[in-house]
Order: C-alpha cells, then structure tokens, then sequence
C-alpha cells in the first residue's frame, strides 16, 4: 500500500504581477489570501468560506489560512494600502454611475 505524498500548502498559493494586483492567491483562481481570511475573522467557519467559494477545495481555504497568518502583518498592511487608494480615488472622482443610480433609486426626486 502507497500513501500520496502530503501537498506542500505553498503548491496553493501563488503571487503573479498579473493576477490581483500582484496580492497572493489561491493558485489558478483570482482569490486573494486576502478574501479568505476576511471572511473567517467575520466569523465564517471553512465549510461556510466553501459555500461561498464551491470552486475552492477545503485544503485551498486552510492554505490560504496558514499563508494569511504566516504573513499576517503584510496582508493586513496590504489592505489598508488599498483601501486608502480606493478611498482617495473617490474623493478625486466622485461617485461612479452605480453610486449615483443606487442614490437616486434610495432618495426619490420630489414631485
């Protein structure tokens, strides 16, 4: 009897210029370490990150795991890096037409 050889969790997770932003990722998929860890600090067990994420397999969700909490400090510093892009870009350009149609859908224009 063979046994498989165990993965190494780094076959699951790789960072290409081209792909996110550069950010790390699921191999052969756009998401980011960033996107998994997010929802299990919201409190998401593996198995609900799965419903979410049905083309992930369970071994990718806990790589992507390990991988968040073996670089713990860049990934979070990485989000807040983009969330102050986004938010700047915002400011610079005011709301896009989605923001502006969800607006004028929430607050009717009077008669």
């Amino acid at each position: 009897m063979s046994i498989a050889p165990i993965a190494d969790p780094r076959q699951h997770i790789t960072t290409s210029p081209g792909v996110c932003g550069g950010k790390p990722c699921i191999t052969g998929t756009r998401v980011r370490v960033w996107d998994i860890a997010a929802r299990a600090q919201a409190g998401q067990s593996p198995d609900e990150i799965l419903a979410n994420f049905p083309h992930l397999t369970l071994s990718d969700v806990h790589a992507a795991l390990a991988y968040y909490y073996d670089n713990r400090q860049a990934i979070d510093q990485q989000a807040i890096d983009d969330d102050r892009v986004a938010q700047q870009l915002r400011q610079d350009t005011g709301p896009g037409p989605l923001e502006e149609k969800l607006h004028n859908q929430a607050s009717p224009a009077k008669p």
